[in-house]
This record gives structure tokens, sequence and C-alpha cells, in this order.
């Protein structure tokens, strides 16, 4: 992301303000709130006695591991939904200054989110031990030695997990200290953002059948929840200040969170609901602990919903005129509301789920769903199993997309047909790459996955940069102005041409990304160790579609870019990268090795008894759909190369109807001048002219031994050298009123 500079022609930046804590009401409201997420957590987790692994036979490992974990974990998690706030909201909620430093509002908000990420720091290194004993079932403190934790952390999913939480938390809380500049600060957001993923993607949910539907739904879950209690108290924290900016703040940071807490409810709502039923039946929801603390959680994100309505209804507006009455009335209650829900979300995560009696498959413990039988083109075709994660993409740009062509249409632009459908041609594939039986047989089969990856890095990104989204957006959004905030439009302004995007979009760096990566992935042992976890599955499809689209962007794309290179160079990047493409998929074809074999073979699906086979059929769908989309983008660039020469064609024409075909009228007449060997034209008012290139009788005879004086209009240009240094017959020409050119350019110019 760009970090804005000073210009050195404005004004020097505010000092940012001395540090201060929020406002003492809604601070003790955070912390009465983070009270009673511990008390629920522990609380629900004592009375039901509540402890997954117990199911294992390994032995209790005492009250102050069953009890304190889920304690701790309440704790942890609240910090970290305040500290991702405290970043979205110096981020994006509130404007920085226009020398791109941030503001008074964000810079107090980033240094207070501080506190909650040191907490978030401390919860996190607490529960890596927590967790290796709940794991052993062993008391905390037969655990606390250094030695046994080094060896014990990296082979325990959890404690790994909350290791990594705590890195992460550590970087956040250094950001938070340091970070001056809003460009900075967007990449602090992003990066707080990753702290949640560690521990979702390897929870309750990504265990058992359909986990692979369960952890996508957790994650997204998880984000949506940060995102709106963290940004809640953020805004709260604004509202309960009182300052000279506190009004224009107010004004911006409270309708954009208001859209932006429907857009999180709803997400909660819909990623609720589908954990819920892949995690137990709606039969077992009646009757069972599992089933009780969902319905709590039903209840609590109802209550949640109306009183979001209510916001809408009574305090936003207010707000927004700097009137946080009832936004701090009704937020308060809120925000209370909401902590309790992550305290009863931490105790459902320490219960288990009601045995149904069912015992899933080993394909479907290990990929988290059973295959009806081999990949005919009718399963490939319509066995789907949609993805959470890059489905709910694809539809979600398709919509957006459509809806800026109709806002420009209401206006009365115009917008390509060419481009909507390349654009929703994208989207359909991204839906079939990764929710159709492609998908679904993708992480069982290699030949499978290979026609997946082709799809995501080759064809998807292509269709999708000739769409022109950024130029929608660019034409759809509306301008900030000089006096109003940034909002998306300067967003991805910045993000376009910010040093990131300039660097990666350069060709020395997505030629290897893009061509590089294949070898990297597959013939380094990544991939087979990849294989066994979905979130790696996750990774590597938004890898080679973040990949495709770097590297396609800048050579056929019709959005701004960092950089505009010229047609040859696109042409020659294209070509430059066919022989890699080529020698990969023959690599693949050829190989005497099993890429993943150990996994395969642990599937052990009917259908797939020679993997080596299966490799070499992948490694052929690489060398021969590889060059399919090269040619499309070769086509494209030749059709994108004639069509600017017709533009700059057509802008010549229309320049000359303007003036008259100026242009062509001057070099005619230079033309008749050099046929009739007359003197080049030499303004009025430069006929006496003694600057260099000019030269007059007086000066020309005084040059050459006392000629007589010169008689008017005898003047020429003195073309290779000066008078005084030249020739006889160049001084003659110059008495005599003809031009002085070398005698070999006079032939030249009689012809």
């Amino acid at each position: 992301m760009a970090q804005a500079t000073v210009d050195p022609a404005g004004p020097p930046p505010k000092a940012p303000a001395p540090q201060a804590r929020p406002a003492s009401g809604v601070g003790g409201l955070v912390g009465l709130g983070i009270l009673v997420a511990l008390l629920v957590a522990g609380g629900l987790t004592a009375l039901t006695g509540a402890r997954p692994i117990a199911s294992l036979g390994l032995p209790d490992p005492g009250t102050l591991t069953s009890v304190g974990l889920p304690v701790v974990r309440a704790a942890a998690e609240s910090f970290m939904v305040l500290t991702i706030g405290a970043t979205l909201f110096a981020a994006f909620l509130v404007p920085p200054q226009r020398s791109g430093y941030l503001d008074v509002t964000g810079y107090r908000a980033l240094r207070t989110a501080s506190w909650p990420a040191a907490g978030w720091v401390v919860a996190s290194v607490l529960l890596v031990p927590l967790s290796v004993a709940d794991a052993l079932g062993r008391p905390v403190g037969d655990v606390l030695d250094p030695g046994l934790l080094v060896s014990l952390v990296p082979k325990l999913a959890a404690a790994t997990s909350w290791a990594l939480t705590a890195l992460v938390a550590v970087l956040v809380l250094m950001g938070c200290r340091t970070v001056l500049t809003w460009g900075w600060s967007t990449v602090l957001f992003g990066f707080a953002l990753i702290g949640p993923l560690p521990v979702a993607l390897t929870g309750h949910s990504s265990a058992g059948g359909a986990h692979d539907v369960a952890t996508d739904s957790l994650v997204l879950h998880v984000l949506a929840a940060s995102l709106w209690v963290g940004g809640l108290v953020a805004v709260l924290a604004l509202a309960a200040r009182r300052g000279p900016d506190h009004r224009a703040a107010l004004a911006t940071a409270v309708p954009r969170f208001s859209r932006l807490a429907l857009v999180c409810w709803l997400a909660l709502a819909v990623t609720g609901v589908v954990n819920a039923l892949v995690r137990i039946p709606l039969s077992d929801m009646v009757g069972s602990t599992y089933g009780a603390l969902i319905l709590g959680k039903v209840v609590a994100l109802l209550l949640l919903g109306a009183l979001g309505a209510a916001h809408r209804r009574s305090s936003v507006d207010a707000a927004s005129r700097g009137e946080p009455r009832a936004l701090l009335r009704l937020g308060g209650v809120e925000v209370l509301l909401m902590l309790a829900t992550i305290g009863l979300a931490v105790a459902l995560g320490r219960s288990a789920p009601p045995d149904t009696g069912e015992v899933p498959s080993r394909t479907a413990v290990v990929i988290g769903y059973d295959l009806d039988g081999p990949p005919t083109l009718a399963r490939l075709a319509f066995d789907w199993r949609f993805d959470m994660i890059f489905g709910t993409a694809a539809v979600l740009m398709a919509v957006v997309y459509a809806i800026g062509i109709r806002r420009l249409r209401r206006r009365g632009d115009a917008w390509a047909t060419g481009r909507t459908i390349a654009w929703m041609a994208g989207c359909v594939g991204l839906l079939i790459a990764t929710s159709s039986g492609i998908g679904k047989y993708a992480p069982a089969m290699f030949s499978v996955h290979m026609g997946e990856h082709m799809i995501l890095a080759m064809l998807v990104p292509i269709l999708l940069v000739l769409g022109a989204p950024v130029t929608l957006a660019l034409r759809t959004l509306p301008p900030a102005g000089r006096a109003g905030p940034p909002g998306p439009r300067e967003w991805i302004l910045a993000a376009v041409h910010s040093p990131v995007a300039r660097f990666l979009s350069h060709p020395l760096v997505s030629l290897p990304l893009f061509v590089g990566s294949y070898y990297a992935l597959y013939f380094s042992g990544l991939f087979a160790t990849a294989l066994t976890e979905h979130w790696a599955h996750v990774l590597m499809n938004l890898h080679f579609l973040l990949v495709g689209s770097l590297f396609f962007w800048p050579i056929i794309g019709v959005d701004p870019a960092p950089r505009r290179l010229p047609p040859a160079a696109r042409l020659g990047i294209v070509f430059a990268s066919v022989p890699f493409h080529a020698f990969f998929g023959v690599a693949l074809m050829s190989s005497k090795s099993v890429i993943g074999g150990g996994f395969y073979r642990t599937l052990a699906l009917p259908w797939l008894s020679d993997p080596l086979r299966d490799q070499q059929l992948g490694g052929g769908l690489a060398w021969a759909s590889g060059e399919v989309p090269l040619l499309l983008v070769v086509i494209t660039l030749l059709v994108q190369w004639s069509r600017q020469d017709e533009r700059s064609a057509r802008r010549d024409d229309r320049r000359a109807d303007a003036d008259g075909d100026a242009d062509l009228g001057a070099y005619n007449a230079m033309l008749r001048r050099l046929a009739t060997a007359e003197a080049p034209f030499v303004a009025e008012s430069d006929e006496n002219d003694c600057s260099p290139g000019h030269t007059n009788l007086s000066s020309s005879t005084s040059a050459g031994a006392g000629s007589a004086p010169a008689t008017p209009g005898a003047s020429g240009v003195v073309a290779a050298q000066d008078v005084s240094e030249g020739s006889l017959d160049g001084v003659a020409g110059a008495v005599s009123g003809r031009p002085l050119v070398a005698s070999h350019e006079q032939d030249d110019n009689a012809q």
C-alpha cells in the first residue's frame, strides 16, 4: 500500500497530539465487557464440563487448565478484536492529514490500540503452555519446562497456532507504537487481520467430516465479528471524546461504520448458520449442550441485529451531526452483549457436538467429504460443492460489477460490452474452478488439481484484467473533492500507484513469480506437505489467482497500471514465459516419482490405482492447456496494438481538422523551399538576429576578407559550422543570399 509522503511545497504536517487513553466511560465499559466475557467462558465451561479431547481417553489436566484455558482464550479474543477495530478505525474510518500523516484522531486510535495489543500478546503466550497441558492431560505446571515446550509445541496444532498468533500480536504492537502515516496504517490493519487465522484454521472445525465448509465459514465468521465488535468500540471511544475535530471525525466515521456493521451482521448470520448445520443436525439442536450454546448465540445475534436497526433509526444521523448521546447509550449495551457473545463462542469451541453414530470414511476425514466415483465429465460438470471463500467471492464480484454498470447507465455513460463479458466469464471461471466437480476432485487427484491450477492461474486472471474493474470503479465512485475526506476511489488510486504495486508489477518480478512459483511449489516438497491441510489448498488457490493477475495486469490489462509497457515489450514478456510453461509440463510428464505419493496412497481411491500415470496426465494438461491462454494473450495484444494505432491516427485527424492541417502545410512548404533552393523562412523579427545559427550580411562579409556591404534580405543559416571557420564557397553562398550548406547537401536538395 502506498505510503503517502509530505508535499515539500505544502505546509509542514501537524505534530500528532500527545497520547491519550480512551474516555473513562468507554474504558470502564470495555473493561466490564471483558470481565463478562471471562465469566461467561469460564462459567459455562465449568458448568458443562466441556473438554473436546476427553473422548480420547486422556486424563483430566485439572481445574486450572480446564477452566483457565477458556478464560485466557476469551481474554485473548477480546483484546484481539479491540486491536483490529482500532487499526480499522485509523486506516479507513477517519481521514488522514493532506500530507499523508495520520490525523490526531487516527494517531490516538493507534497509540491506544497498543494497550489491547499488549494484552493480546500476553494472553496468546499464556495459551501456549495451557494448550500443551490440555492436549497431554497434565497440569500446566508439569509442562512449563522450556525444553519440553520447544519440543512439544511444533507437534501440537493448537499450541503452534497460539504461538503464531503471539508473533503476529507482537508485530502489531510494534506497529501501533511506531506507525505515523496513513499508508502504513493500512498495512498494519491488514497484518492485524492475519491474527485470528491460525487458530480459526486449526480449531475444532478443521477436523472430521465437512471440515472444508466448517473451516471456511469459521474464518469468515471470525473476521466479520472482529471488524464489527472492534470497530464499534473504536467509534464509541471517538464519540465519548471532545475536541475541535470531534464533529468532523464523527461525521465521517459513523456513516462508514454503519454500512460496514450491516455487512458484518449479514456475514455473521450466514456463516454461523452454515457452521452450525455442518456440526450438528437440526434434530439434535434441542436437548444437547452443544445445541443449547448454539441457540444462545442465535438469540444474541438477533438481539444485536435489533440494536443495529435501532442505531440506524435513531443514533447514526444524530451522531453524524455531532450529537452522540443516543449512540453511546445503545452502543454501550451492544458492546456488553458482543463481548458476552465472545465468551459464549469460546465455551462453544470447548464443547464437542453430539455423537450422531455416523463414522466418516477415510476420504471424508482427509479431504472433508466423500467422492461418488471416478471423475467423469458429468461429475466434473454437475457434482458441485460450493466453496465458501472463492465461490462467495465470485458471486460478489459479479454482483458488484453489475451494480457499477447500472450506475453508469443511469448516468447516461456507456460501458464496453466486451469488458462486461470478460469480467462475467472470469467470475464464472472462478466459480467453476473452485465449486464444481473440478474443485471437488482437485484435493484428491493430481490431474484435476492441475486443471484447477491452470484455470485459476492462466484463464481467470486474463478474463478479469480484460474486464477493467479499476476503471469501472474510478468512473462509478464519487471523488472526495479537495475538502472532503478520502474515500474508496482515493483508496483504489493509492493502491494502484503504491510502491508495492509498482514493485510487484515490474516484469523482472512478476515473470519470475508467475513461472517460478510452479517449480518452487511442485519440485521443492511444498506441495506434498500442503496436501494434508485444507488451509494450504485455500492459500494455493489464492496464490495462483493473485500471481496470474499481477502478471497479466500490465500486459493486457485495460486498467491504469504503475508501469505502462510498450506493445513490443509486452509481447516479448509473454513469449519469454512460454518455454518455462512447456518445460514444466514436460518435467511432470517425464518424472518417475509421484509428488505427494504418500497422501494419495493414504486416500486409497479405488479408481486411482496408478498415481504416477495420473501425475503424467496432469503434466500433459499443464503443457497443453497452458498454451491456449497464452495464445489468447498474444491475440489480445495484437488487437490492442492495432486499436492503439487506429486511436493515434484518429487523434491526428482531429488535430488536422482543428488547425487546418498546419503540420502537412509546413512540411510541403519545406519541400518546396528545398526544391527551389530558396532561403529558409525566418521571421522578420529574426532577420537581423545574431544568435547562434543565424548570420546576416555584415557578419558574413566581415568574415570574408572585407566584402562589400550587404543588400537587404541576403541572410542565410549556417548549416555545418560557423562562417568564420567555413570555406570560401560557404562565404560566397552567404553573400549571394543562398543558404550556407555543404556542396553535397546542395546537390541533395536539388534532387
